[in-house]
């Protein structure tokens, strides 16, 4: 057991013990945290411009269905969705790891969140945009893609980047089905540490911090650049 502590307003730091795991949380972090964000995010993203894009068609059984999705997806706990596709999937005979199985279900919870993101973004693209488009002769899909969802996907940076740095957050739900990620690499470390695990779980929570810290300037970065190109 790990001894040298330092004292701080009479709380008893272990100082050697955090400084251990430190990077072996980190290291997590980077490996596996932020990879199963990206992947999460990036298939959620495509799924949720598929459900925006249905949603607004007309094709009504195709938008019933899609709607149910966003309905099933919102009203649920996230975990809840973990468990379900953890334990359902096997009942079918697919049997996956844990890790594409976290990426499968937060997928689909960012598919729904984010397509209201779109939906809303592309409904407030001004009428006239689209009679702009038809004046001159361009079919709807044209005008859907070359006038009307350039100008949504602008309007949505802001509210996408904040799920973004939420999902970072959320992946420690990964470690409940077993992915060892930065919130169960902090567990692991804690189970060996009783006594001090709650020093853990602030060191865990520091390091989520500092990711989502530096993932919020790039966000702002971001955002400039793209208000080069918005029409004051």
């Amino acid at each position: 057991m790990l001894t040298s502590n330092m004292v701080f307003g009479g709380i008893v730091i272990p100082w050697e013990l955090l400084q251990q795991s430190f990077w072996p949380i980190l290291i997590e972090g980077i490996k596996v945290t932020i990879p199963l964000t990206l992947i999460s995010f990036f298939f959620g993203i495509i799924i949720a411009l598929i459900t925006a894009l249905v949603r607004i068609s007309n094709i009504k059984p195709l938008r019933w269905i899609f709607s149910v999705y966003v309905s099933a997806i919102r009203g649920t706990p996230l975990l809840v969705q973990l468990f379900i596709i953890f334990y359902l999937l096997p009942e079918l005979n697919i049997m996956i790891d844990p890790y594409p199985t976290a990426i499968i279900a937060f997928s689909l919870n960012v598919g729904a969140y984010a397509s209201e993101i779109f939906r809303a973004s592309i409904l407030s693209v001004p009428k006239g945009q689209w009679e702009a488009g038809f004046t001159i002769g361009m079919t709807y899909r044209k005008t859907l893609f070359r006038v009307i969802l350039p100008q949504a996907l602008r309007v949505s940076v802001p509210p996408l980047s904040n799920s973004f740095i939420g999902l970072v957050k959320e992946t420690s739900l990964a470690s409940q089905i077993l992915v060892t990620e930065l919130f169960r690499k902090s567990q692991q470390i804690g189970a060996t540490n009783l006594d001090q695990i709650v020093y853990i779980y602030i060191l865990a929570a520091f390091i989520y911090w500092i990711i989502c810290f530096v993932l919020s300037l790039a966000q702002h970065q971001l955002e400039r650049r793209l208000d080069r190109y918005t029409a004051r």
